[in-house]
């Protein structure tokens, strides 16, 4: 079964932050982008994973603090922009300096407001990676996670670390074997195309799921 990045996403940045062997088709290869060891990216991960699980999931911690440490988050671990420009696909070389600034924004307020409040679901929550693929030809290495829920199955997670400039960022993560990346731009793509190939149909749509009209 697929699950939505937007509307179950890259898990809350839940599954995301928790965090394939296989690799998938991902955001292209950056100029930049720079050699990493399997043993850095899996640390990079088991960091993140326990900040977000530590930080994030108590229940004590206030909506409004638990969106900007979530943010904040999100803004260090993560290359939005990079995979806000990989779902948009094609699309994005079609919009306008406009469409393109107001979907940025849009898209990061519609990962804050989906998975910020679903930590509290993974108080208790534990995890362990399990394994790391060699570097492929991009330089990006798929880490692999095993989550495990309270009373729910366990999860496998991969997700897929690039070092950029010095940093390393996830510009994926699959669930069961499914690309969140990919799974959000076929979603997106469907969205425009109903709108009749406008991208402002897609706009409208994450205007309304952010709660702007």
């Amino acid at each position: 079964m697929r699950r939505k990045l937007s509307a179950a996403l890259p898990l809350c940045l839940a599954a995301w932050l928790l965090v394939s062997g296989a690799p998938v088709a991902g955001p292209v290869m950056l100029a930049n982008a720079q050699t990493q060891s399997a043993a850095e990216a899996s640390a990079f991960v088991n960091r993140i994973a326990r900040t977000a699980l530590d930080d994030l999931a108590l229940t004590s911690v206030q909506e409004a603090q638990r969106n900007k440490r979530f943010q904040d988050l999100m803004d260090e671990t993560f290359d939005v922009q990079l995979i806000s420009r990989f779902v948009l696909g094609r699309y994005w070389r079609q919009a306008t300096e406009a469409e393109r600034t107001e979907y940025m924004r849009l898209f990061r307020e519609l990962i804050v407001q989906s998975y910020a409040r679903r930590f509290t679901d993974f108080n208790g929550a534990q995890f362990r990676v399990t394994g790391a693929s060699p570097p492929n030809e991009d330089g990006d290495v798929m880490v692999a996670v095993e989550g495990l829920l309270p009373s729910k199955p366990p999860i496998k997670l991969d997700v897929r670390v690039r070092q950029i400039t010095g940093a390393q960022k996830v510009i994926d993560v699959a669930i069961e074997g499914v690309s969140m990346a990919i799974t959000q731009r076929d979603e997106f793509a469907s969205v425009i195309q109903r709108g009749g190939g406008r991208l402002e149909a897609l706009l409208a749509s994450l205007r309304e799921r952010v709660g702007q009209r």
